[in-house]
């Protein structure tokens, strides 16, 4: 069957000119984007922004006047149309002025073409939060990860005392569908590429990739550390796109290699530490902080204690700035 949906940056230049209006509070903007259709939904990031048809045309304008005002940041759309049906997606941060705050957020809008105009039928909104701190667990990848490092013997890993690195590209399932199966898997590859030229320059070992996440291993914790940061600048010096994000965890502990196997509880926890972290983030444990004690070119912040699974107790872990 022949794929219905060709890309439309004309229902991306729509979502985007939403994004603007309502974060502006230009609420007949706005509104008149939306479809005359009873089956107009919109679902909010908040319990209680669930409004509906002929009830949310009436109210949408003083709802809308009713919200701070907000800043939307590096909005990325994107877009798909077939026939009179048609939907986008788009990625961006919210800045909030009088609240000093930047949060992630993603919206879904589902169009409908009335009287030879797109309108929007379906707007959902949402708040990316870990996986750990939103339903108390972590990302599957990371344990896939460890289960496929499992399954191989290493002959070259760390033994004692190491530092345990994970990467992870972020929102990787759309952009593989918008990159189509074929550009997507050359992204990945020399992502990939990219990242093991890094970890060898500090004296790293790439122990495994899958899809698009990595594991490797350091001898010491600058070393790791250096190696992140170097990572997640390259990152923002992109300019191809699309524009790869990137989260990357370190811990610090014993790594015990039995036959090659050297997979233990160092391993597990960074994979645990893993799930905490945000986009563009570096999350490191509280080990791997104390080891580097007050060098410089490190600068450590938002600590927080969470729970891991598996793990007793909270943890200490901190954001490294970079």
């Amino acid at each position: 069957m022949a794929d219905p949906f060709t890309p439309s940056p004309e229902l991306a230049a729509i979502a985007t000119r939403w994004i603007k209006a309502y974060s502006a509070r230009r609420s007949v903007a706005a509104a008149n984007l939306l479809s005359s259709s009873k089956a107009l939904t919109y679902i909010g990031s908040d319990e209680g922004e669930l409004f509906k048809g002929d009830t949310l045309r009436e109210t949408f304008e003083k709802y809308s006047d009713d919200q701070a005002v907000l800043l939307p940041e590096n909005i990325q759309a994107t877009g798909y149309e077939a026939g009179d049906f048609g939907w986008a997606y788009t990625t961006l941060t919210i800045y909030s002025p009088e609240a000093n705050l930047r949060v992630a957020f993603r919206n879904t809008f589902i169009f409908t073409m009335e009287d030879g105009v797109w309108r929007i039928v379906h707007i959902h909104n949402s708040n990316p939060k870990p996986n750990l701190e939103a339903m108390g667990y972590e990302l599957g990848r990371f344990e896939d990860l460890l289960v496929a490092a499992r399954a191989e013997r290493v002959e070259s890993t760390q033994t004692g005392i190491a530092s345990v690195m994970f990467t992870d590209i972020v929102d990787s399932t759309a952009l593989a569908s918008a990159a189509g199966d074929h550009r997507w898997n050359r992204i990945v590859t020399e992502h990939i590429g990219s990242i093991t030229q890094q970890i060898q320059t500090e004296g790293g070992t790439m122990v495994k990739s899958l899809g698009d996440g990595t594991l490797s291993t350091f001898a010491s914790a600058g070393a790791a550390m250096r190696t992140a940061i170097a990572i997640q600048r390259g990152m923002v010096a992109q300019t191809d796109e699309p524009k790869l994000r990137i989260r990357i965890e370190i811990h610090t502990g014993d790594v015990i290699q039995n036959e090659g196997d050297f997979v233990g509880t160092v391993v597990n926890k960074a994979a645990r530490v893993a799930a905490t972290c945000d986009p563009g983030n570096i999350r490191v444990s509280e080990a791997t902080r104390v080891m580097v004690g007050d060098a410089d070119g490190f600068n450590f912040v938002d600590p927080v204690e969470v729970p891991l699974k598996g793990l007793k107790g909270e943890h200490l872990i901190h954001s490294l700035a970079w």
